[in-house]
Parts: structure tokens; C-alpha cells; sequence
């Protein structure tokens, strides 16, 4: 049964379409990508863009922080209570799912820094600390540590190796830079610290020190916390080191689910993605008398942090004590999973999910994207009380565990690896609210139906959010699409997905077309203490307007996709993006001297692609009064552009365009398998990896045309 529209709501269309100036005719008339009609849709929209309340949404997140709850501790356990209780109240069929997890918490994490004399520097990590936060002083607060570190007791010669990229490391070789035995001291930003510790390993160095510079998102940028938004001195990222860049989920079980019941005998050495060196993460207070008490050359000028004084690389002036005691154990984790059955394509499955836990209070992340999509639920909610089921089934996760790597959504996409073609995207938000500024990511095939909801919810500010919605570059694609875009709004920049969020597992592993939405700014307490609720207040979303916006675009892109006629998939646009990839990795070819790789038959493919694309276009837009078949060919697009094999050699991530990069972490690389083997001067692997793209282009567009030879 659709929606009955009911007396009250004729109160309530009005107040949904604030800054919009749209008439139920005018909707009818365009219909946004997927419908053919959209006049009850727009009704169903616009009864639930009323619900989500500013007010409630903070409450919300006031409760989410109120205790810090890092993964598998009780306090973990009440706010998946919690949310479990929301859901059941909106009507969702719920359950709380767990699993049995490798993960370390810390009982000694120490740091001693000693001049050449022997004179001690710092002793530490120095408890976090600033004037008149609330929140600072709970004995729940975690010791600053690693996720994944190893434990170990070492000294060692220190050197700083900057961000630690690979052209950083390649810098310290060039300058005789011996790393064996050494602790490299790097800053974060610019890659995954994993990528950071592997590389370090790598190179024979005994442990690692991560600091944050406040060049980087400290006094540099603007006042610090508690005048202002950015990371005070004593403040410390916490964070996985885990390679996730191999595979993300429980280290002992790739590929298939850590239930509480899997037999230990089952589970694997955890040494693919797992560091065996000593990495310890600390504030700037911290490491400011270690770096300016190295000797050795001068940092190049680019290295230059914002510290008051000159870098220099070492080794020699310093020398540090590193003890790290880890306790590894294997722990339950929840995962929370509300569902409402599909009325008319059950068989069809919309999952919206953010994750719960976080490092210490997590306001910003992930509390804010929570307690957004808690207000999404209410909005079904009161759908689902007048009358209102989706066309398709809707689920909503509430993931644990991601902060150590994606382990909560990793473990239950493995779990149900045989449903996941079923699934027909996956909308994912992490740190949903840490300012004003509006952004996305998605695959191609998505990214003009996040413009198009975007266009349809109302901005905090004035007008729709993406009116407001910044046109700076953000994806890797964007400039190539903005040359061919068929229209102004096509040029919004939506970004490309690599991963760092829960996302990966449905697309890198699954296939299942995804999005990542969240309303961005000046986060400069990312994985500290101080990312909690008066931060939030103070810096982030005052009135809490943002979540009310991000609690409408996360629960509009649901609604929407539930109930479209047939899947909104823009295939021509994923057409002429991966076109414009080829363009880019010819050309990287051909700066690396690789000019005689052979891009024809990938080329030949995706032209052969984009013209199916453009021939089911038109079936897209008079779809079949039953949309199963059309739905379930659509759908099958984006899991024949994963390779059976995997890529080369990370089995795990499965999908021929988008990867997180081996030396990036998060960001992401396009046509990974090809890319990364120009990379590696490996023209032989880099031309088997066009062959496999183009195989799997050709498999989409056969797919595409058995929808032409089934339609009626």
C-alpha cells in the first residue's frame, strides 16, 4: 500500500517545501530521473522532508556523547541499545548483531625523548587538556593509541620523514638516510596513517611516532579550541594503523564473517594488514621538543611545519624510548540492523547506514551522522504510521567497530556475501555534520541523483542545499565532466569513493552502487578527546540546523531510491567518466614512458558501453509498469565491473574502477589495477589489467543490451 494522504498533511506540504518553489503540477511535470510519474512521490517527499526536527536531532546527539564508547566496551554496548530502541519506536523490524573481533586496547602507552647529552625532553603522551572543557577529565577517556600497533619496548635514533609518502621516503634515500632501527617521527595528513607505519616498515624502521602539526590543522589554520575550531596543543589523533589497503574487517577472518560461533581453528594468522613495529600517535606539545632538538640536514623547505623553529631530518640530537603494551583480544562487538519490508519488490533492498563507535565522544564523528539518520528513521517513521510501505525493501546499520577498520559493516556484508546482489545501493554517511559546507561522493552512476536530491531539500541557510552546495574541485572526474556535462546542474562537484568508511565492503567488495554524503568544515579535534558535544556546539552546528539537513538528505535519498519506478542508475555518466580516466591513465602512461600500452580494446569497450548505456537510457525513462527485470539487469551493471580475481595483489578489493590507493589509504584511485602498474613501472601487469577492464566493460555492456532483447 502507497501513501494515504491524510487531512493534517495538507498542514504540513507547505512548511516541507520552505525555500522551494515547486506546485505538485510542476513536480509531475519533471520528474526526476526514475519516475515516470512523480506527483504521489512528490507528496511522500515532501510529508517526510516536514518530519526531521533541529531540536530533536541535538537531543539526539546529546545523548549519543554523552560517555565516551570506544568499540566492544559496555558504554559501546548502551548506545547500541539505544539506537536499537529508535528504530523500534519508528516501526523497524530490528536486531542487534554481533560478532567476535580481534581488536587491542592499550595498557601502556609510553614516550621518552632524550637530547644527545642525554638530557630528558618530554616524557608522555601529555594528557589532553584545555580551559573549561566538561568533557576532558572522564576517567573513561582513552590513553592516546594505535589500533592495530604492535607492542614492543624499544630506543631508537629518531628522523622525520614529513608526511610519509612514498616520495618522502624516496627523499630520505637520496640523502643516505638510513632507516634501520630508527623511529621516524612523521606528521599526519596527506595519506592513511597505516599507509604511513607500512612504509616505514618497509624501509627497516623499528617504530613510528604520528604527530599533528599545526600547519596542518592547528594554530595555523585559525584560533584552536576552546576559542576556536581548530586542534589545540595537547590534542591527539588517535586512529588505525590497520592496512586497510589490503582488506579491510576482523584481521583473522578476510573474506568471510567473525561470528561469535566460528570456531578459532577457522581463523587466520592476521599478517596481510596487520603492522608488526610500534606506532604511537602524539600531540604537538609533544613532539615540539623532539623536533627541534633533531640534528642531521635540514628539512627540505616543503617539509616546513608550522612548529617555531627549523625541522631538520636526523638522525642524531634525539634519541626516544617508545614502550607499547597492547591487549589483544578478541571482543564482541553490535551492530544494529532495522528493516522495513519492501510492499511491491521485496526482493530489492535500499541500506542507508553510518557507524556508532567512536575513539572517545565522537560529536562529529560519528555521533552527528547517527543521530542525522535516527532523524531520517523518525521521518519514515511517521510515513510508515499513515499508511506509506517502500516499493523495495529499506534497511538501516548502525555499524560498530569502523573506527578500528570497518569491521562492524565488513563482517555483516561477508555474512550476507549471497544478498548482496539483492542490494540496489548502499547511501553511507560518516561525520555527517562538522560544518556548513555540503559534500559528496559517489559512484558515476549515482552522482546525478545526489544533485537531484540535493535540489529537493531545503539548505539551513536559503534556498536547497544545492543552491548552496560549493563548486570547488573535489573529484577526480570533475573536470572531464563539466566539459561534457548536458546541463548546469551536472557540474556540482560529487567526488570519487576510495574508502575510510563503511562504504567499502558494499562497493569494493560487493559491487553495490554507493554514495557518502555529510555537511563538512573546520574539524580540527578529528579523533580526540575534544571532538565532543560542546565542540560541536560551539564550532560545528550551533542550532543543530545542519543535522536537520543531513537527516533530510540521508532519508530523502532512501525514500526516493525505495520507491522509484525503476532504478535511477545514470550509466551514461559512469560512461563518459571512465572515459575520462582512460584519458588520464594513457597520458600518466606515457609520462612514465609507457606510450606503446595498448588502451584500444578498453577504449573499443567503453564506447560500446556508453552507446548500451544510452539505448536503456530510454527504457529508464518509460519504464515497464513491473520493473523487476529491468531493475535486476540495471543492477547487475555495477557487479560485472569487479574482477573475479581481485586486484593484483589485494584479492579482496574486487572493483576494476574504484580502489582505495595502496600508498593513499583513503583517497581513491581510478582504475586502480591499471594505474597503480604504471606506478610501479610494470607496463607487462599494467597492459593485463586493461584487458581485464575492458573484459569487464564488455560484460556491462552485454548486460545492459539483454535488457533491449527482454523488454516488452
Amino acid at each position: 500500500m502507497r501513501l494515504r494522504i491524510v487531512p493534517w498533511l495538507l498542514v504540513l506540504l507547505p512548511v516541507a517545501c520552505i525555500n522551494c518553489t515547486c506546485t505538485a503540477q510542476e513536480t509531475e511535470h519533471q520528474a526526476p530521473f526514475g519516475f515516470a510519474h512523480f506527483q504521489h512521490e512528490a507528496a511522500v517527499e515532501e510529508q517526510f522532508l516536514a518530519v526531521p526536527s533541529a531540536r530533536l536531532a541535538g537531543q539526539k546527539l546529546k545523548r549519543l556523547t554523552s560517555k565516551p564508547h570506544l568499540a566492544a566496551t559496555p558504554e559501546d554496548y548502551q548506545t547500541a541499545l539505544y539506537v536499537a530502541e529508535r528504530f523500534r519506536a519508528a516501526g523497524l523490524h530490528t536486531e542487534i548483531v554481533p560478532y567476535r573481533v580481534l581488536l587491542n586496547w592499550p595498557r601502556v602507552v609510553h614516550v621518552e625523548a632524550f637530547d644527545a647529552s642525554g638530557k630528558l625532553l618530554m616524557s608522555g603522551p601529555t594528557r589532553e587538556h584545555v580551559q573549561g572543557d566538561p568533557y576532558q577529565d572522564n576517567p573513561l577517556v582513552v590513553m592516546p593509541f594505535n589500533g592495530s600497533s604492535a607492542s614492543g619496548d624499544l630506543t631508537g635514533d629518531v628522523v622525520y620523514a614529513n608526511y610519509g609518502r612514498p616520495e618522502d621516503f624516496l627523499e630520505l634515500t637520496s640523502q643516505h638516510i638510513d632507516l634501520h632501527g630508527k623511529v621516524v617521527i612523521m606528521r599526519y595528513g596527506a595519506n592513511f596513517r597505516g599507509v604511513k607505519v607500512d612504509l616505514a616498515q618497509q624501509h627497516g624502521a623499528a617504530g613510528v611516532l604520528l604527530y599533528s602539526d599545526p600547519h596542518d590543522d592547528g594554530y595555523s589554520r585559525g584560533d584552536v579550541y576552546p576559542d576556536g575550531p581548530w586542534r589545540p596543543a595537547t590534542s591527539v589523533q588517535r586512529g588505525s594503523v590497520q592496512f586497510l589497503f589490503q582488506y579491510p574487517g576482523d584481521p583473522e577472518t578476510p573474506g568471510f564473517a567473525s561470528t561469535p560461533d566460528l570456531p578459532d581453528t577457522m581463523r587466520v594468522s592476521p599478517q596481510d594488514n596487520q603492522p608488526h613495529i610500534i606506532s604511537i600517535p602524539l600531540s604537538y606539545h609533544d613532539a615540539a621538543p623532539i623536533l627541534q632538538a633533531l640534528g642531521g640536514p635540514g628539512a627540505p623547505t616543503d617539509w616546513q611545519g608550522a612548529l617555531p623553529f627549523r625541522y631538520h631530518l636526523g638522525p642524531g640530537g634525539v634519541r626516544v624510548h617508545l614502550v607499547s603494551e597492547q591487549n589483544y583480544k578478541r571482543r564482541i562487538i553490535w551492530d544494529v540492523i532495522g528493516t522495513i519490508p519492501g510492499s511491491e519488490l521485496s526482493g530489492e533492498q535500499v541500506i542507508v547506514g553510518n557507524h556508532r563507535d567512536a575513539w572517545v565522544y565522537g560529536a562529529a564523528d560519528p555521533a552527528s551522522g547517527t543521530a542525522a539518520m535516527l532523524e531520517a528513521i523518525r521521518g519514515v517513521g511517521v510515513l510508515l504510521r499513515h499508511g506509506w510501505r517502500p516499493r523495495r525493501t529499506l534497511t538501516f546499520c548502525s555499524w560498530d567497530g569502523e573506527e578500528e577498520g570497518l569491521i562492524g559493516s565488513t563482517e555483516w556484508v561477508e555474512q550476507n556475501d549471497t544478498d548482496m546482489s539483492r542490494v540496489v545501493a548502499y547511501f553511507n554517511t560518516d561525520v555527517g555534520v562538522s560544518g556548513p559546507n555540503f559534500a559528496a561522493t559517489a559512484v558515476p552512476s549515482l552522482k546525478n541523483f545526489v544533485r537531484e536530491i540535493a535540489q529537493a531539500v531545503p539548505s539551513a541557510l536559503q534556498g536547497t542545499v544545492y543552491d548552496q552546495w560549493s563548486f570547488g574541485e573535489t573529484g577526480n572526474d570533475e573536470r572531464g565532466l563539466r566539459q561534457t556535462a548536458r546541463d548546469a546542474r551536472e557540474a556540482a562537484p560529487v567526488g570519487d569513493l576510495g574508502s575510510g568508511s563503511d562504504f567499502t565492503p558494499f562497493l569494493q567488495h560487493e559491487g553495490v552502487p554507493s554514495t557518502q554524503v555529510a555537511s563538512t568544515g573546520a574539524y580540527g579535534v578529528y579523533h580526540s578527546t575534544f571532538d565532543d558535544y560542546k565542540w560541536f556546539v560551539m564550532n560545528a552546528d550551533p542550532h543543530f540546523l545542519y543535522l536537520q539537513q543531513m537527516a533530510r538528505v540521508l532519508g530523502l535519498e532512501a525514500v526516493r531510491m525505495a520507491d522509484a519506478d525503476v532504478l535511477p542508475y545514470d550509466y551514461e555518466a559512469y560512461a563518459r567518466a571512465i572515459g575520462t580516466y582512460l584519458d588520464a591513465a594513457q597520458n600518466k602512461a606515457s609520462d612514465a614512458g609507457f606510450g606503446s600500452l595498448d588502451f584500444t580494446l578498453a577504449r573499443s569497450a567503453n564506447s560500446r558501453f556508453a552507446a548500451a548505456a544510452s539505448r536503456v537510457r530510454a527504457l529508464q525513462l518509460a519504464p515497464p509498469a513491473n520493473s523487476a527485470q529491468l531493475d535486476a539487469i540495471l543492477r547487475a551493471v555495477e557487479s560485472d565491473l569487479l574482477a573475479p580475481a581481485g586486484l593484483p595483489g589485494r584479492p579482496w578489493y574486487r572493483h576494476l574502477v574504484f580502489a582505495p590507493g595502496i600508498f593513499t589509504g583513503y583517497a581513491p584511485v581510478v582504475l586502480p589495477g591499471v594505474n597503480e602498474a604504471i606506478d610501479a613501472h610494470e607496463p607487462k601487469l599494467a597492459q593485463e589489467q586493461l584487458g581485464e577492464l575492458a573484459k569487464a566493460l564488455n560484460r556491462a555492456a552485454q548486460t545492459l543490451d539483454s535488457a533491449l532483447t527482454s523488454s516488452p
